[in-house]
């Protein structure tokens, strides 16, 4: 099976101001000139992370997704990000996962911070999403379901790679850093977190340590203050013959598989 390329983009976001991050974002997706397979932007990227959805959300056809879609056909590649998305009269945080074709797929965060408020205005997910890539089958998560090992559990190999998209302050990045290799390692899977940098709007101050982790737990790429594009190959090989030489994940509890929640696979 071959390798996978991603460009992962820790920046800083200009607070609730859409048009200033698609600008920016405009401006560093131009300087990615290696072909890539996946381009992965931090959680509500186009307005930093904020409850003010009233004003800001947009439907599935507003300018961020189109925008997205926009990248995904032009760069020839898959694109991903949370936005605060308004949707039948709800207000959610939405990964949108824009293909190549211009077509897209979505996640809504499952775990909504509540020490934030943020269940207050958005409403939680009920379904994985699992995208195939080349093969390997990725599954998105945003943010605070970096937390939760139940949601994130890689039950019967259903995935290869996982993805945390976040707006991590930088007073729990021990807990961002320990946490992903955590995840990597009981789940025998790549696990890529791509967070903000800089000060928002709530005063709250985030330190990137976006970071590459192997499925052995080892810290392949991680880069934290300063904003910064970084294009890893993730190798098939390794994750394969780990997985056969340390079949863990066949000892995973069964009682696991009863979690009730769907899970949707897209190519």
């Amino acid at each position: 099976m071959p390798d996978l390329t991603v460009s992962l983009i820790q920046s800083d976001l200009a607070w609730e101001d859409i048009e200033a991050n698609l600008a920016m974002f405009d401006a560093k997706l131009d300087t990615i000139e290696a072909a890539v397979d996946l381009i992965l932007l931090p959680e509500m990227f186009s307005t930093g992370f904020s409850m003010n959805a009233a004003r800001l959300a947009e439907p599935m056809n507003g300018k961020a997704v189109a925008w997205l879609q926009a990248q995904a056909v032009q760069k020839k590649t898959h694109i991903a990000g949370s936005l605060m998305i308004q949707d039948n009269g709800r207000f959610y945080n939405r990964l949108i996962w824009a293909r190549p074709d211009g077509t897209l797929a979505t996640y809504d965060k499952k775990h909504l911070f509540g020490y934030a408020g943020e269940d207050k205005i958005y409403t939680a997910g009920t379904t994985h999403l699992t995208m195939e890539v080349k093969g390997w089958r990725i599954r998105p998560f945003i943010c605070y379901d970096l937390r939760f090992p139940i949601w994130t559990r890689n039950l019967n190999l259903a995935y290869d790679l996982a993805i945390f998209v976040a707006n991590w302050p930088a007073r729990r990045s021990a807990h961002w850093r320990t946490l992903l290799k955590a995840r990597a390692i009981e789940n025998q899977a790549y696990v890529i977190g791509v967070n903000r940098v800089g000060k928002d709007g709530a005063g709250l101050d985030h330190d990137g340590h976006s970071a590459v982790i192997s499925p052995m737990g080892e810290v392949l790429f991680e880069e934290a203050q300063k904003e910064t594009i970084h294009t890893v190959v993730l190798y098939r090989d390794p994750l394969d013959d780990y997985r056969s030489q340390f079949p863990a994940w066949r000892d995973a509890d069964r009682e696991m598989l009863t979690i009730g929640e769907k899970s949707i696979t897209q190519s």
